[in-house]
């Protein structure tokens, strides 16, 4: 007997099922658009399923689709999402499937050689068991990127499902490291995709007591409420056996609202069973087609609902059986997910309102640039350009706040890091807590005044470097006219060495991190154009002419500036100017007073041998006359005037006629070394830094506009295409116009297309 046709669709159920089509077909038309054109793509509704290891997940997908592709079995089979785009097309008695572009993994796609294009099943199935492989072998384990399959099949539901890694409950344990790690990098994977409000959760559970929440902990860490989750009781047929008394399934079929509230998406779980067993022509195949397996589930259901009557002792009632198998868990997600797409279509009007504006504005603005490709208008841009970037340039070093100190400000730490420290001969470093604001993130004018106060505190910190007697014996030497010895100029020799070898690193250091904080301000106000709209960002020939030009000012600048400040620190360790370099003086005479003390007089001749009185490698008391020294001036009687001279004599005996270093010596050596160091420390910090601001940071405020406008006007008359690289730009404007128009007229369309659907879905509902 022959079968009779089916019934044909109402007028009304053939119009409401064209609605959703064309909803469907419009909306996988957005979401290539949004992916052609770089931006986020529009959130679709979707359903993404989240469970642990072995809670079958996979096996739901397949008896969801109504065929088999994955890899299916114990550990971790999916590495990668796998979002599935399923249409209901009864022509297609096989399925269809076509791997969308944008699916591999770096250049896995090429390797196919299948992106965007249509695949048999077979290769679908062996890519996706080549990409787990690949991703077991890689060291991160697990990827967030989507493998995206569009499937047709007259067995498919009108669904977008996503099947997501399985949830993994690692061991405790320094052994189970690994296995910790990879726990949480799937359970951060997963949060990330259900984060979304559109999407809907499919939250398995593979247990027999509600109150072991596994899989809810990781979801409601995202829906707190459940308010989008549908849960599922996964391989009921081994749940069944289970349960000794009727009242237990009874709990399990209806949990409490104490484990279970009332939010819950759907009210109730759902429950279902696939039946094991893959598709194939192999002797291990159970199903020998789709058919025979879409059979098998269709015979689990019934089964499973026998023998829940059995154990309850009672028929399940309508309620409970809509909520058994998959048939009817995919009638309810189907439902939901078009009520969500419906939804969902008033709020795209406005944003495809949004970006055509969007996309106008770009399209004028491109071809005023066009327009404007002329010699006079690039030179007034190259002009305007160039005062817009001294404007920046000179509100950065007075002050602003315009700039985000996140992104271009540095604490003294990354300055040190970038720009270089002040370390002397012994590595001495200023801690940050002894410098203020050493934590804030400055730049320009505020940076640069930070380094000279650092520059200024580490080397006004610094003392004279330790003498040793060495060095006061080689720098005694011989004199041209006799062989004494000059102490006066042994202190000189060791001081302006000293000097020279300390504050010389310095002054290069100081240099260099100044001249770091002056070039960071051309990015900067590179950014703050951008910022204001004044920054023309097709014509970056010029901009990086300019912050060349810039940079090649400051450079020159600098080393002017430095070499400056070298010839005043030559000049001041070359020659000793007492009136400069001494100038704690009454440090120093209270310092020398005491080697003519009486008091020291007195202990020195009493406690003096005669072996060390006349010792000495200049000492020819012998050869002075005998009589006193009285007989020079016989005519001075006075016994303090004596005292004086014998004093002064004693004095000159241990210093200019005596080479053996005493210690009264080495403290006056001493004494005159730290003084004139001291000075030259002094004279260098007022110098130094006076200079810098003066040859170094004015000619930035007073000479770098005239410099940037000669070159500038130099560039024109040299190679003015050069410049703006005009012809390569007249032709990327032109491509990027004839993008846009292309992109305005699909964002047209599909505007007109939800407008239609939108009335189409209003006169359903009328109706």
């Amino acid at each position: 007997m022959a079968t009779p046709p089916p019934e044909p669709l109402s007028p009304e159920k053939k119009g409401d099922e064209e609605a959703r089509e064309l909803l469907y077909e419009a909306y996988n038309e957005l979401q290539r658009l949004a992916a052609e054109l770089g931006g986020a793509a529009v959130p679709a509704p979707a359903v993404v399923v989240v469970g642990h290891q072995t809670d079958g997940k996979s096996a739901l997908v397949e008896a969801l689709m109504g065929f088999q592709f994955n890899h299916v079995g114990g550990g971790t089979k999916t590495r990668r999402p796998i979002a599935l785009h399923l249409r209901f097309n009864p022509s297609c008695h096989s399925p269809n499937c076509r791997l969308l572009a944008g699916s591999g993994e770096g250049d896995a796609e090429d390797d196919t050689g299948a992106a965007d294009c249509a695949m048999p099943l077979a290769d679908i199935q062996a890519y996706i068991e080549a990409e787990n492989k690949r991703l077991e072998n890689d060291p991160s384990q697990f990827s967030a990127k989507e493998i995206i399959i569009r499937i047709e099949y007259k067995h498919c539901p009108n669904l977008t499902i996503i099947d997501t890694p399985g949830l993994i409950l690692a061991a405790p344990g320094r052994k189970n490291r690994v296995l910790q790690s990879q726990a949480c990098a799937v359970e951060a994977l997963v949060r990330a995709k259900i984060q979304h409000k559109e999407t809907i959760i499919l939250c398995l559970e593979d247990c027999s007591d509600w109150s072991n929440a596994t899989t809810r902990r990781v979801v409601m860490q995202v829906d707190p409420d459940l308010a989008r989750t549908v849960l599922v009781s996964t391989k009921l047929d081994t749940k069944i056996p289970q349960f000794a008394r009727a009242s237990d399934v009874e709990v399990f079929l209806h949990p409490p609202t104490c484990v279970l509230d009332g939010s819950l998406l759907g009210d109730s779980p759902f429950f279902t069973s696939v039946p094991s067993g893959r598709v194939g022509s192999c002797h291990e195949a159970v199903f020998r087609s789709n058919e025979d397996f879409k059979k098998a589930i269709s015979l689990r259901e019934l089964d499973d609902v026998t023998s829940l009557e059995d154990k309850l002792g009672r028929s399940l009632t309508r309620e409970e059986k809509n909520r058994m198998g998959v048939s009817n868990l995919r009638l309810f997600l189907e439902e939901l997910l078009q009520n969500r797409y419906i939804e969902s279509v008033p709020s795209i009007i406005p944003l495809l309102e949004k970006e055509h504006r969007a996309a106008s504005r770009k399209l004028r603005k491109v071809t005023q640039e066009i327009s404007d490709l002329n010699e006079a208008k690039l030179k007034e841009k190259a002009r305007l350009f160039h005062d817009s970037f001294l404007t920046k340039l000179s509100l950065l070093l007075k002050g602003m706040v315009v700039a985000p100190p996140d992104k271009f400000g540095e604490t003294l730490i990354n300055e040190r890091v970038n720009g270089g420290t002040f370390t002397g001969s012994e590595n001495f470093q200023l801690p940050n807590k002894m410098m203020p604001n050493a934590g804030m993130r400055l730049y320009g004018g505020a940076q640069y005044h930070r380094a000279m106060a650092e520059f200024r505190l580490v080397v006004g910190s610094i003392k004279c470097p330790p003498i040793t007697r060495e060095e006061i014996v080689n720098a005694c030497g011989v004199e041209d006219i006799h062989d004494g010895t000059n102490y006066s100029r042994t202190a000189c020799v060791i001081a302006v060495a000293k000097a020279r070898d300390t504050f010389e690193p310095f002054l290069h250091q100081l240099s260099f991190r100044l001249l770091y904080i002056l070039k960071r301000l051309s990015p900067i106000s590179v950014f703050l154009l951008e910022k204001d709209a004044e920054h023309f960002s097709s014509h970056d020939v010029l901009v990086k002419r300019v912050q060349a030009a810039f940079d090649k000012f400051a450079e020159s600048t600098e080393q002017s500036c430095r070499e400056r400040c070298m010839e005043d620190l030559e000049s001041t360790t070359r020659y000793v100017t007492w009136s400069l370099h001494n100038k704690n003086r009454a440090g120093l005479r209270h310092f020398l007073d005491s080697f003519v003390a009486p008091e020291q007089y007195a202990h020195t001749v009493h406690s003096s041998g005669p072996h060390e009185q006349s010792s000495g490698l200049n000492d020819n008391k012998q050869d002075r006359p005998k009589g006193d020294l009285r007989s020079i001036h016989p005519s001075d009687s006075n016994p303090s005037s004596v005292a004086s001279e014998t004093r002064l004599v004693d004095l000159l005996d241990s210093t200019l006629w005596n080479r053996r270093l005493a210690p009264s010596s080495e403290r006056l050596v001493y004494a005159l070394v730290h003084q004139i160091f001291h000075g030259i420390k002094e004279h260098f910090l007022v110098t130094t830094e006076l200079k810098f601001n003066c040859f170094l940071l004015m000619p930035i405020v007073d000479k770098l506009a005239a410099l940037l406008r000669e070159d500038l006007e130099s560039a024109f008359e040299d190679d003015l295409d050069g410049i703006f690289n005009a012809t390569q730009l007249r032709h990327s404007l032109g491509q990027t116009k004839r993008e846009l128009e292309v992109e305005l007229k699909r964002i047209k369309r599909l505007k007109e297309k939800f407008g239609e659907i939108n009335k189409k879905l209003n006169s359903l509902q009328v109706r």
